[in-house]
């Protein structure tokens, strides 16, 4: 495995400078299986030696554990790291399935305050809204986050699962450096609308699950049957009953490209995301997340692999063909409101 550093980019045109692979940090709180400390804390680790300088969080990953987690990391290595964290998604105590969505400026000020307090700094370098009350005006809400980079609370704003309407609202307020949205091999819709608009205002994507939450690595082929009863995998309906059997067999397009590279399946999902980039013409930061030191560097060699013509060829049909909703209340995403 390579030690290459991975190269540098900005987010947005006046966003912070960060490696062009990020890592998310979520799945060693919470979500995704018991965790592990010491191997997660080995993962962040090697992320910072191979130049991975964006680390992604929220509030709401295991109700603010998954910030905790991360202080000692990001005190010791401070001026080497880009903090990204999130507001507007909690999970109450008595019900781990449920979400409940805030965007009002009250609730706003509450939240900085406690990710501030749990990650233990002064200042959160890029701050995102993690998913859109639609009850509250978005100019509302962009308008409090911006009343935070005005007092030093906050250095760069963002925004998580939003339509490009609400993108361009938001950026007559003030100045948006990221979008964060699903995107992979099995999950495009945002090529439509939000990634012309994010072009054209000079707003760089952060994609999240760019592995498909590790479908798309071959790694488990069906959620029931493979993965422990505390993974909210299981309820997710791509990666359940028949749609999970329809959903592997479209692996075999990436396993095909994978195999005549030498590469993983991952790698190669990963290289195809990364490839936005220079496809649609804007900056394109990933965020995969591993617990694991090996797959940091498995990760992060994606993003020397160029995928050709015949290969991304190859690849292009495999999003129509996904079986099931990415959330069993879509809802919770930007789809329905596009």
């Amino acid at each position: 495995m390579t030690d290459s550093r991975i190269t540098a980019v900005r987010l947005g045109d006046d966003g912070p400078e960060v490696g062009v692979q990020g890592l998310g940090c979520m799945g060693m709180s919470w979500a995704y299986g018991p965790p592990d400390a010491d191997a997660s804390r080995a993962a962040l680790g090697r992320a910072l030696e191979l130049g991975v300088t964006l680390y992604d969080t929220a509030e709401g990953y295991g109700r603010g554990e998954n910030e905790r987690f991360l202080a000692p990391f990001l005190k010791a290595h401070r001026d080497e790291i880009v903090i990204a964290t999130k507001y507007g998604v909690t999970v109450p105590p008595d019900n781990p399935r449920k979400r409940i969505i805030r965007n009002d400026p009250p609730y706003i000020r509450q939240a900085v305050e406690g990710s501030l307090q749990r990650l233990g700094v002064d200042v959160i370098d890029l701050y995102y809204m993690h998913r859109r009350d639609v009850n509250v005006p978005i100019e509302e809400s962009v308008g409090a986050m911006a009343g935070l980079v005005r007092e030093g609370k906050v250095k760069h704003l963002g925004l998580s699962e939003v339509t490009a309407g609400e993108l361009r609202a938001a950026q007559a307020v003030h100045p948006i450096a990221a979008v964060q949205s699903e995107w992979s091999l099995f999950s495009r819709d945002i090529e439509t609308n939000v990634v012309p608009a994010a072009r054209e205002l000079g707003v760089a994507l952060v994609p999240y699950s760019p592995l498909g939450r590790g479908f798309l690595t071959g790694s488990f082929g069906n959620a029931d049957q493979d993965l422990g009863q505390d993974d909210v995998r299981r309820t997710q309906p791509r990666f359940t009953g028949e749609n999970a059997a329809a959903n592997a067999a479209l692996l075999d397009p990436i396993r095909t490209v994978a195999d005549a590279r030498g590469a993983s399946l991952g790698q190669i999902a990963l290289a195809w995301v990364q490839q936005r980039a220079s496809v649609h013409g804007l900056t394109v930061v990933p965020i995969p997340g591993t617990t694991r030191r090996a797959r940091v560097e498995e990760n992060t060699a994606a993003t020397g692999i160029a995928l050709t013509e015949d290969e991304l060829a190859l690849l292009e049909p495999i999003a129509a063909k996904v079986a099931g909703d990415r959330y069993p209340d879509m809802s919770f995403s930007s789809a329905g409101r596009e």
